[in-house]
């Protein structure tokens, strides 16, 4: 599958910006990994499964990744691209996979972590990730009131699984967003049709 055509899926099952954002923040952090990782030749596919792993939550919320599988399988997708983003959602609902490649073990714990960096850049002066620090996010990590959609089972559960210590996923989860933010803004903006 392109990303041309995963970008269109995913638009024709999410309006949402704040879906669209989180599908797009959670891609660039993907291939940030891929690299960083030492999957270089495989960031492209990295990136479609970040893309693509919340396909079905806007319209699906009660089925999560149960519809993600089928209508990735109507698209066409192979069942590795299947394979990984069900197995995000590991846990919460019977018969999804296990992460079992580092992948699916990243995109686990990085994907509720993605959405605790968004709501704390929301809370700073410059609404960015720029000038946030490990310690200000561990802070808000540890106030289980902040966020509460997060979960910070599943992020540890995640550092867990790669035999990680929480601080270095959350860091490299900080760092990938810090260097996609502008293009993720401007990609938003386009697909939007707002302003950058």
């Amino acid at each position: 599958m392109t990303r041309e055509t995963a970008l269109q899926l995913l638009q024709q099952y999410n309006q949402e910006e704040y879906h669209l954002r989180h599908a797009l923040t959670v891609e660039a952090v993907m291939r940030y990994f891929a690299k960083e990782q030492g999957y270089g030749e495989e960031t492209d596919f990295w990136g479609l499964v970040g893309l693509l792993h919340d396909i079905d939550f806007e319209q699906y919320p009660d089925q999560h990744c149960v519809a993600a599988a089928r209508i990735l399988r109507e698209a066409g997708a192979d069942d590795r691209l299947i394979h990984a983003v069900t197995s995000h959602a590991w846990g919460h609902a019977e018969g999804l996979p296990e992460p079992e490649h580092p992948l699916e073990k990243l995109l686990y714990g990085a994907d509720e972590l993605t959405g605790l960096v968004f709501a704390a850049t929301l809370m700073r002066p410059s609404r960015s990730t720029q000038d946030m620090e490990l310690k200000s996010l561990k802070k808000k990590f540890k106030d289980k009131a902040f966020a509460a959609g997060c979960s910070r089972d599943v992020i540890q559960q995640g550092a867990d699984m790669l035999g990680w210590p929480l601080d270095e996923l959350m860091q490299k989860t900080l760092d990938a967003m810090r260097q996609s933010e502008a293009a993720v803004a401007k990609e938003l903006a386009s697909l939007t049709g707002e302003n950058a």
